[in-house]
């Protein structure tokens, strides 16, 4: 039987045109504490669908985990820039929220 991440990986290849298996291989590395793959992931999630709303805010909260807030703050600068155009006020929230709380890198 595959595993939840071999699953994942077989739908981002059948469903090539659909984000959410692609946000959901993200999230099962994460998940898995496979902060670089889950990162990699978010990337190529990232360049595949830009519009996809959701992997801003999950992208940025684990640059903060792994203390890197340079990344932290593009990921949501970019993010709140794909809520504003998708006209989702709570993700814009939420996101903004996060940038206010994360600290500028020196």
């Amino acid at each position: 039987m595959p595993s939840r991440l071999e699953t994942l990986e077989a739908l981002c290849a059948r469903a090539p045109a659909d984000p959410f298996p692609y946000y959901c291989l993200a999230q099962e590395y994460r998940s898995q504490k496979r902060a670089g793959d889950a990162l990699a992931a978010f990337g190529r999630l990232r360049d595949r669908f830009p519009e996809y709303v959701p992997q801003y805010l999950m992208a940025a909260q684990l640059c903060v985990e792994e203390d890197n807030p340079r990344e932290a703050r593009a990921w949501l600068t970019q993010g709140i820039a794909a809520a504003r155009a998708k006209r989702d006020a709570h993700a814009q929230g939420e996101l903004e929220a996060l940038l206010q709380a994360t600290p500028e890198p020196p």
